[in-house]
């Protein structure tokens, strides 16, 4: 067991890579395995959807609230996507919260499309769209990690400007080095606990982690896109959560915290693979449906809009397929008529709901 004041900064927190010994057990490389499959299974049935930004809205919008949950920020699924939709509804603060979540996150995928790697200013650029301003990386001591119910101390991390650089440094390299034989998806649990127990920012901290997990599973090729939505996992077992983080640094048990992230990235990636079963299967049924009940407006690129914007208005369908608003106004009422569609006035704006693709993203 490590003696470790929990009052006091942990400024002798040790650099990357933990020995291989500590992070290559038999039980988690079997774990691992299992993981993989599950990864690879989904990154391949991804591409059989008709569109993959169906899945970024809807993943990337349920990672944003769950992740946000784990702080204790709430809002409901329906005020997140009337928020989207209707620009005139008056937005409340714990939904503007989640929809920064969204796009700090969907700032950090462009990032890394675009340049390949993610570096520290990187990290900082989206932990400042989370938070809503530029404090950057930490220089002032006084940040501690405080039990909720009793105030307690449980960690200091370091408090040295010098020193939370090197680490960061040091985390950046790691982040982005080429995986040698060590998984890339051992490598992504080691990353986010050195990124927790840095805590590089006054706040923030823990939803920025979140989105780096995204972010370092897309970089090294595991996904395409940000659609593993391991938040949810996290909430169901938030108090394992930190007690593993926790004891990595106080007992060294980096076994019990590397089990814990395989098996939440096996739990979500199979979920996540019966959630684009369902929503080829919807996908499918509105198809044919359209094509009997309403021939002279069928296109397969209508019924995409409709997917990738579950609440979608004659605007998102006039921008989307490049038709006049009078002709985007015609397909949505119509399909409407035949059930597909759901009016639902929200401030001054019609919005149309995908009542069936909603119900089924809205599950967990």
């Amino acid at each position: 067991m490590k003696n470790i004041d929990p009052s006091q900064p942990f400024n002798d927190l040790p650099l990357l890579p933990p020995p291989v010994e500590k992070v290559e057990t038999i039980e988690i490389l079997k774990q691992e395995s299992k993981a993989a499959v599950a990864l690879a299974e989904l990154k391949g049935l991804a591409r059989t959807l008709p569109n993959q930004g169906i899945l970024i809205n809807a993943i990337v919008l349920k990672e944003a609230q769950a992740s946000s949950e784990v702080e204790n920020i709430i809002t409901t699924h329906d005020k997140l996507y009337q928020a989207l939709a209707a620009k005139s509804m008056t937005i409340d603060p714990s939904t503007k919260e989640v929809l920064r979540y969204r796009e700090a996150l969907l700032y950090g995928f462009e990032e890394i499309k675009k340049k390949g790697f993610l570096n520290t200013n990187g990290i900082v650029r989206i932990q400042s769209i989370l938070e809503e301003n530029e404090a950057g990386i930490r220089q002032l001591p006084g940040t501690s990690l405080k039990n909720d119910l009793t105030g307690k101390t449980i960690y200091t991390p370091p408090d040295d400007k010098e020193t939370i650089v090197r680490l960061m440094k040091n985390l950046e390299d790691f982040i982005n080095d080429e995986p040698d034989r060590m998984s890339p998806l051992i490598r992504m649990a080691i990353q986010h606990y050195q990124f927790e127990s840095i805590h590089p920012f006054y706040d923030g901290n823990g939803r920025t982690g979140r989105i780096i997990n995204v972010l370092y599973l897309i970089l090294h090729n595991l996904l395409e896109i940000p659609m593993l939505y391991l938040s949810g996992y996290i909430i169901g077992h938030k108090g394992a959560y930190y007690k593993l983080i926790q004891e990595v640094r106080t007992k060294d048990n980096w076994e019990g915290w590397i089990l814990f992230m395989l098996k939440a990235i096996e739990d979500t990636a199979t979920k996540a693979i019966s959630q684009i079963h369902g929503i080829n299967s919807i996908f499918n049924e509105i198809q044919d449906k359209v094509k009997n009940e309403a021939p002279k407006i069928y296109s397969k690129d209508l019924i995409e809009q409709l997917f990738v914007h579950p609440y979608t208005k004659i605007e998102y369908i006039s921008n989307g397929l490049g038709v006049e608003r009078k002709a985007a106004s015609r397909y949505l009422k119509t399909l409407e008529s035949i059930g597909i569609l759901k009016l639902e006035p929200i401030g001054k704006e019609n919005i149309f709901i995908n009542q069936q693709l909603y119900q089924l993203l809205k599950q967990s």
